[in-house]
């Protein structure tokens, strides 16, 4: 396992014709994985909107004119039948997400409580919740978080064209204080924010440099929302998409791959290409924070025509994250 990737490196990947790019991601993933499986994760809101960032892709800003109205955080018998239902129709994995810059007072409390209840449920548990302090990291662990969702985003370079309001810095040091209460770390991108193929070389270089590697990579296609900044940005190349994806793959061989934000507009060609290029994770359900995603019915029509199944639950200790997420 490498963890010594270089930006330039990486930009030599991208610039592989795509054929051989392709091949190269298969023999990473079939060399890790089972090549026909998929990790299915589900997704909730439980606090919507509000955010007091101004991170411009998304619509849970404070700062911009969505149609995206903020919420309170929702009860606790709300979030367990989602997760119930979740679970019903093949989740291994259930995800909960609060537009917080960082989690604060009664509300964690809340919220570690919910974990504690998904986590009896024999589900991993997965939360993204902003900036964690080591001391709310601990927290999390107590009450049996598997995973931590806090992604970079893009790479150091271009960020300051994205977000004002919390640094690159500050995103690294919520990562090392998941990583060093020895929870899985799920921490990816996004694409297509008007971007180069050098920031998004960048963007991997960072991750693949991280030891270990995230557990799971999400890889995320700019979901474009009337009213933030980037509404009228050009779209991403699909081929480009499908590029990180592999790209990904190449340099994180043991990661899962997520397939995330963005799904709902792939057709079932591009989104086969992506499985090829070794995406093995993706979010199942109906929404995505607040915007919309692949239903849970047409994802099990395109595995079947794919001959793809759902990865196995592994039972997970006790003890033991879009719109882009």
């Amino acid at each position: 396992m490498r963890y010594d990737w270089t930006v330039e490196e990486i930009e030599g990947l991208f610039e592989l014709p795509f054929n051989d790019l392709m091949f190269r991601a298969q023999q990473a993933h079939r060399a890790n994985f089972d090549a026909n499986e998929v990790q299915l994760s589900t997704l909730l809101s439980i606090k919507t909107g509000g955010c007091p960032e101004d991170c411009k892709y998304c619509p849970q800003s404070s700062r911009y004119n969505t149609d995206v109205e903020s919420e309170l955080l929702m009860k606790k018998d709300e979030v367990m039948k989602a997760a119930r239902i979740a679970r019903e129709k093949g989740a291994s994995r259930f995800c909960m997400g609060a537009a917080w810059r960082e989690p604060k007072g009664r509300a964690f409390e809340l919220v570690l409580d919910m974990i504690r209840e998904v986590k009896a449920m024999d589900m991993e548990a997965c939360a993204t919740l902003g900036m964690l302090t080591a001391e709310q990291a601990a927290k999390l662990k107590e009450a049996g978080l598997d995973y931590y969702n806090h992604n970079l985003d893009t790479d150091p370079e271009y960020y300051k064209e994205i977000i004002s309001t919390r640094s690159y810095e500050d995103r690294l040091d919520t990562l090392k204080n998941v990583r060093a209460e020895g929870m899985s770390v799920c921490c990816g991108g996004i694409v297509g924010m008007g971007e180069t193929v050098r920031n998004r070389a960048g963007m991997i270089a960072q991750l693949a440099r991280m030891n270990p590697h995230p557990e799971s990579v999400p890889i995320n296609m700019l979901v474009k929302v009337e009213g933030t900044p980037m509404q009228e940005l050009d779209d991403l190349d699909n081929f480009e998409f499908i590029r990180t994806i592999a790209v990904a793959r190449i340099t994180m061989p043991s990661s899962h791959v997520r397939l995330s934000a963005g799904r709902e507009v792939m057709s079932e060609e591009m989104q086969a290409l992506c499985f090829l290029a070794g995406a093995n994770s993706v979010f199942y359900g109906e929404k995505l924070l607040t915007t919309g995603n692949q239903d849970a019915e047409n994802d099990q029509a395109l595995f079947k025509k794919l001959g793809i199944r759902p990865e196995e639950r592994v039972e997970v200790p006790s003890s033991r994250r879009m719109v882009n997420a």
